[in-house]
């Protein structure tokens, strides 16, 4: 058993995950409003080895990959040479925002708290004007293989006993619980959806993510009499 994310996502990338699967759809999502509000430059949080990244930076934008698995960032230099990678968290970087940020299944590493506290770093992040871009674990996903339930409340945490999160504690989020963690200082510009997919194995049920796009209101300015 483990507890280590990072330890746990070496294995699983050394085990060649996601090297063959093909990006989400909410990658033209995220494309599509980028353009639309001008933001080409920014910071992709969770990048692994390029499922999701390597598409957006095709589709013209310019990110910085952030991930803990240095396995991760080792594929992924080998397929995109010259690509701007930090190992590390968010609070690794140095200080300073960014006209967008994304992160797409890479917030619900964690309990409760961890993962609120993760979504709040990332929009913390997001300079005025900008986008954050998150798409993450929601509930009513029917979740498997074999767990323990360690929190349930707003949304659900469980420690996977079995398969490849195996010690690892994740979390899915309800829907206002997400937007709270995000904070009042953005407005929805794609509007909160829930994304369901049924997995191969049709008794193994389906797995929920809710998907949203938020721009950081501008600051305004007081005079003061």
């Amino acid at each position: 058993m483990t507890d280590d994310p990072a330890s746990a996502w070496d294995a699983e990338y050394a085990r060649g995950r996601y090297l063959d699967e093909p990006p989400v759809p909410f990658v033209r999502d995220v494309l599509a409003t980028a353009h639309r509000y001008g933001h080409t430059t920014g910071l992709y949080v969770g990048c692994g080895n390029g499922r999701n990244f390597l598409p957006l930076l095709a589709g013209g934008l310019d990110l910085t990959g952030l991930d803990v698995s240095r396995t991760a960032l080792d594929q992924l230099a080998a397929r995109a040479p010259g690509a701007r990678l930090h190992h590390g968290d968010l609070a690794s970087l140095p200080p300073g925002g960014y006209p967008l940020v994304v992160g797409i299944q890479v917030f619900q590493h964690g309990d409760a708290a961890t993962t609120r506290a993760h979504v709040r770093a990332a929009a913390d992040r997001v300079v005025p004007g900008g986008l954050l871009c998150v798409r993450v674990n929601a509930v009513g996903t029917d979740v498997w293989p074999a767990h323990e339930v360690l929190e349930r409340g707003d949304g659900l945490t469980v420690r996977y006993t079995a398969g490849p999160k195996r010690g690892l504690a994740v979390h899915f989020f309800a829907a206002d619980e997400l937007r709270a963690a995000v904070g009042d200082g953005f407005r929805e510009v794609l509007a909160m959806r829930r994304d369901d997919t049924t997995r191969a194995v049709a008794e193994h049920g389906r797995w929920c993510q809710w998907e949203a796009i938020w721009q950081r209101k501008a600051l305004t300015c007081r005079n003061t009499p």
